[in-house]
């Protein structure tokens, strides 16, 4: 699993969740999109619909939606009452319920529980919710966000894995989007007309030439499969499934592979010898040698 150094959440944080956020590249959409069996169009339908095309708002900020009825359940006893007398949690999802910008929210959720608040969030092109971190690749919810910040070929990474957790690819292959509605966006995916979009956008960009692209192609960053998941995904607006203990940040490695990569020390790289300068009147001499032995013949 994706895990990010100790203090990347809080730099991040501090940064005002402004990272790298670099787009994706023409190709990346096919090549993610032959890891699950199908083409860019149907990852390109899904993108947006959830996004609108786009994994970063207008600050290079990534795309983020607080989900106040996923923070209750994520709190309990005098965090859950606080965030409640706040209006940042509620017990069941609302609709319409969303501001235009949902980070000064989720500052507010990060002051009274940093994982709860992350856990909460849907972020990226595809609006991944922070409690399926894990099926998504990432050893905690604020690697998630550090990865989110990142790139969009991050977010595309964690894509491809959380549907091949969740069981999806055959059916997003076979265009069967109220199965993908279901798993993507939960049971009450219809109030939305969620399928409905879905069919819409595929068909738009089925319309539209393909990138080239080919398996032969070599892919930079090859998007590994999908861990075991500890839990079933999440979609949002389903009732609350347990949630495996979180991994600290920074924390000691228990994995007996990872200690031993731990002792390895680095191979100390020596120090590039400049080039000896050439003595002074070397040249002239080796061009007046050449001169004599192959006189230039006067016509």
């Amino acid at each position: 699993m994706a895990t990010a150094p100790a203090d990347a959440f809080a730099r991040l944080r501090a940064a005002g969740f402004v990272g790298a956020a670099i787009k994706m590249q023409d190709q990346d959409l096919p090549a993610a999109g032959h890891l699950v069996g199908v083409g860019e169009d149907e990852m390109h339908a899904i993108i947006d619909v959830e996004s609108g095309g786009s994994g970063f708002d207008k600050l290079r900020r990534p795309k983020q939606l607080f989900e106040p009825h996923v923070f209750y359940r994520n709190l309990s006893g005098e965090k859950r009452t606080r965030a409640v007398s706040l209006g940042l949690a509620y017990e069941k999802w609302k609709p319409g319920n969303y501001p235009t910008d949902s980070y000064p929210r989720l500052a507010q959720a990060l002051a009274i529980d940093e994982r709860a608040a992350c856990l909460s969030a849907s972020w990226g092109l595809t609006q991944i919710l922070g409690e399926n971190y894990a099926q998504s690749g990432f050893a905690s919810p604020q690697d998630m966000v550090v990865a989110m910040a990142a790139s969009e070929g991050a977010q595309l990474t964690a894509t491809v894995m959380l549907i091949k957790a969740m069981g999806l690819a055959a059916n997003l292959k076979a265009h069967e989007w109220k199965l993908v509605a279901r798993g993507w966006n939960g049971p009450s995916y219809a109030k939305n007309a969620y399928d409905d979009k879905l069919a819409a956008r595929f068909a738009h960009w089925k319309a539209i030439p393909d990138t080239p692209w080919s398996p032969d192609q070599v892919v930079a960053q090859p998007i590994p499969a999908a861990p075991l998941p500890a839990r079933d995904p999440v979609p949002i607006g389903t009732a609350k499934l347990p949630i495996p203990e979180p991994i600290p940040l920074g924390g000691a490695r228990t994995d007996p592979t990872a200690a031993a990569i731990d002792k390895i020390q680095p191979v100390p790289v020596p120090t590039p010898v400049a080039p000896a300068e050439p003595k002074p009147g070397l040249l002239a001499r080796m061009a007046e040698r050449l001169r004599i032995a192959f006189p230039i013949k006067k016509v």
